[in-house]
């Protein structure tokens, strides 16, 4: 299989949002079917949308180094493709495990605000468990291995320490485990604020 068709194409539904990451086998499947278009930004700022027959087309007429070849002719592999029909936002939750509270608390712990690594890392209750503390997002906190063995079996205020901010249950956030570069994903800009993707696990979307 050519390398290209494994490449991240961005993917908007009909109201122009972005949803969802695919492959650009995946992408030019779905323009082929009928299900597509391409979104093209132009020199002048503006978008173009593309069916099959018109991104063939262009393909022929401006040839580009990022096309694939079938038996009988190539075509450009897609940046960014429009749903047709499609209007819905993914719906998921980020799952309960240890590495995406460290990435929630990124890596910091809550008690002192130093950054560790994450060996030298606890994972705390707020409330302790024995207080019937649960084992949740809003009751777990990265805490340095100094700040743990003096907050000890007690609530914060009784160990006269204070979180610096209140844990939370993330948002999800599509495509958090893909990594972005503005040069390979450079046409995306229009439709993604790169602060928000980048923006750590359980801070919230200024």
């Amino acid at each position: 299989m050519s390398p290209i068709l494994n490449q991240h194409v961005l993917v908007l539904n009909r109201l122009w949002q972005a949803v969802n990451v695919c492959t650009a086998r995946r992408a030019l499947t779905l323009l082929f079917q009928g299900h597509a278009q391409v979104v093209l930004d132009r020199d002048d700022g503006s978008f173009q949308t593309f069916n099959f027959s018109e991104w063939h087309h262009l393909s022929q007429q401006e040839p580009h180094p990022e096309s694939v070849r079938t038996i009988s002719f190539r075509i450009r592999v897609p940046r960014v493709i429009l749903l047709i029909v499609y209007d819905h936002l993914p719906k998921k939750e980020v799952k309960f495990t240890r590495h995406n509270i460290f990435e929630r608390d990124q890596d910091t712990c809550q008690y002192c605000g130093k950054t560790f690594d994450r060996k030298d890392l606890n994972l705390d209750h707020v409330v302790p468990r024995d207080r019937g503390g649960p084992t949740t997002w809003e009751n777990i906190v990265c805490s340095c291995i100094e700040c743990n063995t003096h907050k000890a079996n007690r609530s914060p205020g009784e160990a006269g320490m204070r979180l610096i901010r209140k844990p939370k249950r993330p948002k999800w956030r599509p495509f958090v485990q893909i990594s972005f570069t503005l040069r390979e994903h450079d046409s995306w800009k229009h439709f993604i604020d790169l602060a928000y993707w980048n923006v750590e696990l359980g801070e919230d979307v200024r």
